[in-house]
């Protein structure tokens, strides 16, 4: 019996600590890895923007706000989801596999109309304007890095 104990407390433990580093992941890389900073400082400060792009892109950029914090609404709704599956019952089942995969989705969800976005963006850009964003994307996600 003290074994099944052991066991459940550790398989709880190992999900929520498997929960936590992907939401941690997640934190870093909306942080760390996203394009927003460097690219609106280079979008909006060194790109030189005609009035019409800058009107485009700030119709991007909306559009774009309104899109992450859905997906960041639903990741958040999703951990909440897991900590209840994670301290109800054995913790293992369908509501924590439920969790974990709605959180995942989200996530992905996010990750793909991110991509999206800098595209959208890019679009909107000359060709020499592209050189330089093209430059500061790599940069920021690390492409010129070892």
């Amino acid at each position: 019996m003290m074994q099944l104990r052991t066991f459940i407390l550790m398989l709880l433990i190992t999900a929520f600590a498997g929960g936590l580093a992907g939401w941690a992941g997640i934190e870093y890389g909306i942080r760390h890895a996203s394009t927003q900073g460097d690219l609106d400082t280079v979008l909006h400060r060194d790109l030189h923007l005609t009035e019409a792009q800058e009107e485009r892109v700030a119709a991007l950029e909306s559009s774009f706000a309104k899109d992450r914090e859905v997906y960041q609404t639903e990741m958040r709704v999703a951990n909440k989801e897991l900590a209840n599956a994670l301290t109800k019952g054995d913790g293992n089942g369908p509501d924590m596999e439920h969790a974990v995969q709605r959180f995942h989705t989200a996530m992905s969800g996010l990750q793909v109309r991110t991509v999206r976005h800098v595209l959208s963006m890019r679009s909107v850009l000359t060709p020499s304007q592209k050189e330089i964003f093209d430059r500061t994307v790599s940069k920021t996600l690390g492409a010129d890095s070892p």
